[in-house]
């Protein structure tokens, strides 16, 4: 009789291959997550990077903050009316930076624009040419500096906008209230005539 041909045996693998395949399969994983964490984390900062420009740009579109809606009239070259502004601390000017500060009874610093007021003039103190004038100018600039401190000073333009020496011509008032009149009428300035004259009497 003809001997009939046995099936092959099913291939068994070793207690040492399975555990090779799992160590494989566990290595790949932990390839795979390492190369999964860079890229979450770079996702993560492209989407707050987004979600700044996003507030940026709403910011932009909404305007300035409502907490400082008060609006603030720069001391540049501008038509003759009027412009509004706020409250300002304005001091004695020293040798350091002038931004806010009083130089003398007619001249004065705002926003680091050099103001000179229109219409007045008032004693010299650089220098004085007495004794006289130098206390009235003394006088002269402490009264505009607790002048320009009392209220919302405004600028005018009227007629030419600066003088020989660069400063801004403006007419000055503080509240609404012409601060060249003021010194005027408490005898620390009179009216421009052209020039300078002396206060030595």
């Amino acid at each position: 009789m003809r001997r009939m041909a046995r099936p092959p045996k099913p291939h068994r693998r070793s207690w040492h291959g399975a555990h090779r395949e799992a160590t494989i399969y566990r290595l790949a994983d932990r390839r795979a997550n390492r190369l999964t964490a860079p890229y979450l984390l770079m996702i993560a900062l492209i989407v707050a990077i987004a979600g700044m420009w996003g507030l940026e740009f709403a910011e932009r579109r909404a305007g300035p903050a409502a907490t400082d809606a008060r609006p603030f009239a720069a001391p540049a070259a501008g038509p003759a009316s009027a412009p509004a502004a706020r409250s300002i601390s304005f001091a004695i000017c020293g040798s350091g930076p002038r931004l806010n500060c009083v130089v003398d009874g007619d001249t004065f610093w705002m926003a680091g624009q050099k103001i000179r007021i229109l219409d007045i003039d008032t004693p010299e103190l650089s220098p004085p040419r007495c004794a006289e004038e130098e206390r009235l100018g003394e006088a002269a600039k402490h009264r505009l500096h607790v002048l320009l401190n009392s209220g919302a000073v405004t600028l005018e333009r009227a007629g030419r906008d600066r003088d020989r020496y660069g400063r801004l011509l403006r007419r000055v008032r503080v509240d609404g209230t012409p601060v060249g009149r003021v010194l005027i009428r408490e005898g620390l300035a009179r009216a421009y005539g052209g020039g300078r004259r002396s206060w030595c009497g």
